[in-house]
């Protein structure tokens, strides 16, 4: 069964000094302020587009990876997976690196970066942002 989640962005004045919130609708949790100083310079409290596609993108990609390793019956204890989205004004997002460590009883250091990358590949986020490069991190503690 397909889903849809909605977010919506209430937006006054012009790109560099006009200000906004973008509203996390299905879920309810909140509404949050964002600026192009807080995209383009420091966030100062305020969040952007690359560090909502941030959290989309490690809380998916820590979804696909321990899916995967279950089925291969190496569930995971843990993974703590973190996405840095680099934005250049002007240019665009440049990149995404992922960074994941999980606690994996039962694997190799090689069989957990087999499972890393196949789960890059694979996460709907990933196969959304195609279009950037993604490149990824994975340790096994």
């Amino acid at each position: 069964m397909a889903t849809t989640r909605t977010a919506t962005t209430q937006w006054k004045g012009a790109l560099i000094d006009g200000s906004g919130t973008v509203a996390l609708n299905t879920s309810g949790v909140g509404t949050f302020d964002v600026s192009w100083a807080s995209r383009s310079q420091s966030a100062d409290g305020k969040t952007s587009p690359e560090e909502l596609i941030a959290a989309a993108h490690s809380s998916c990609f820590s979804m696909a990876l321990s899916h995967a390793l279950a089925g291969a019956g190496t569930p995971p204890q843990s993974l703590e997976t973190s996405a840095d989205v680099t934005f250049q004004p002007g240019e665009g997002i440049t990149g995404i690196v992922l960074t994941v460590k999980g606690h994996v009883p039962g694997i190799t250091a090689e069989q957990f970066q087999e499972a890393a990358e196949t789960a890059k590949v694979n996460c709907p986020v990933s196969k959304a942002l195609a279009g950037t490069t993604i490149s990824l991190k994975a340790e096994l503690l």
